[in-house]
């Protein structure tokens, strides 16, 4: 990502990667969302011939208007040029359009209450990966396909089972008669978006072949590294410890995951909505991104400035998991430094440059408590750590000062 880190080239990424689209023919209407709006903005263009909301006034033609808040901004303080300068604000508010309709998009084909796709999108633009639990039949490998399908990445499914093996994901060296000599057979894993279906039904050998490639981006076969298509994406469903056949994920494995997920019994209302829906054929999400978009809402959020007061703050709430007396393990330096890139894609979809406190405790309990470990005693009293996690966090107040990036410097 070294090619992206100036605004030249990342802008230069923007015109060639967020071209305009034209959107194949909608299908079933946009299921109602009830999910809390990100900003009030317009909607984004549906014609052919509309610029993408986060392409550059450059690459769409048309340069927005003298009076347009976009345009005032930008002049006062200047895209990302040199070091120390700002990025327009523009590129966020256009991402944050992107991100909201992906949302929606996404809510077609998973009828949900809760902000699950949201909270997946904002995981891909970190960089993270996500583990869904639930009991069967709660839609878990649904909106995994329906947040591929949106993103417009290749999406490869693994059903692990007891008997699967590490070669039957990664791949290995077969050997070819004709040419006498050993070939290397590339797995399922090397796609942009992987599905571990119901990952704790696997045996631990097969588990840990994720571990290279959910924290490296490669998998080593027959001795030599191949890195993985960039994005690269894991979606690992599991069943609750409570069900029959399945494994405990250990805690390194654990860790690899940016979030999890519990993945509860649907509301009435929606569960509604699905009797009313899936009558008929199961509704497509549009792909409204590419891997290459993708990439560039990484990049963007790279971008996002976070307050040296704020990144202490994320430190002091995993130290604080730590020093917790129910806490027989608590989060890692990994851990915290997953949480503010979180915060930062967090922040993105809502189209700020900057990171507030709102971010990170509001993503803490699904980053952080899969990563906390519990004392017997602790267990046995029925702490749980979302609870540890609530208590950390009201005892862990944000008392720096404003978070927002400073003005650039004058030349």
């Amino acid at each position: 990502m070294s090619s992206l880190d100036s605004g030249g080239a990342l802008r230069n990424l923007e015109a060639l990667a967020l071209a305009p689209l034209a959107p194949p023919p909608r299908g079933a209407p946009f299921a109602e969302s009830s999910m809390t709006p990100l900003s009030v903005l317009p909607a984004v263009p549906e014609s052919p011939g509309a610029p993408h909301p986060l392409a550059s006034p450059e690459a769409s033609g048309s340069p927005e208007a003298p009076g347009s808040p976009d345009s005032s901004e930008s002049a006062g303080r200047g895209e990302r040029g040199g070091r120390g300068e700002r990025p327009s604000a523009s590129r966020f508010e256009r991402a944050a359009l992107i991100f909201r309709e992906c949302v929606q998009e996404a809510r077609r084909a998973y009828l949900s209450d809760e902000p699950h796709a949201e909270l997946i999108l904002v995981a891909l633009i970190a960089r993270g990966h996500v583990l869904l639990e639930g009991v069967p039949g709660v839609a878990k490998t649904t909106l995994a396909q329906s947040v591929a399908a949106v993103c417009g990445c290749p999406l490869k499914r693994v059903q692990l089972t007891p008997d699967l093996l590490p070669a039957d994901i990664l791949g290995g060296a077969v050997f070819n008669p004709q040419e006498r000599r050993f070939e290397v057979h590339r797995g399922p894993i090397f796609t942009h978006v992987l599905l571990a279906d119901e990952l704790n039904r696997a045996p631990a050998k097969t588990q840990s072949a994720l571990l290279e490639a959910m924290q490296e981006a490669q998998v080593t076969l027959d001795g030599h590294p191949h890195p993985l298509p960039s994005p690269f994406f894991t979606l690992a469903t599991q069943n609750p410890k409570e069900q029959a056949g399945v494994y405990a994920l250990p805690e390194a494995q654990l860790d690899r995951f940016a979030l999890k997920l519990d993945l509860g019994y649907p509301s009435e209302r929606a569960e509604l909505e699905m009797m009313t829906t899936y009558e008929r054929a199961r509704p497509l999400p549009r792909p409204l991104l590419s891997p290459e978009r993708v990439l560039v809402l990484q990049a963007l959020a790279d971008e996002v400035y976070v307050h040296p007061e704020l990144a202490r703050f994320v430190v002091q709430l995993t130290r604080a998991t730590r020093a917790h007396p129910a806490a027989a393990t608590g989060a890692s330096p990994r851990a915290g430094l997953s949480l503010l890139r979180l915060a930062k894609a967090r922040a993105l979809s809502r189209g700020r440059d900057f990171v507030s406190p709102d971010d990170p405790i509001a993503l803490a309990p699904v980053a952080l408590a899969h990563r906390v470990r519990l004392t017997p005693e602790a267990e046995f009293e029925g702490a749980t750590a979302e609870g540890l996690l609530r208590e950390v966090l009201a005892a862990t107040p944000y008392s720096g000062p404003s978070p927002r990036r400073p003005p650039a410097p004058l030349p």
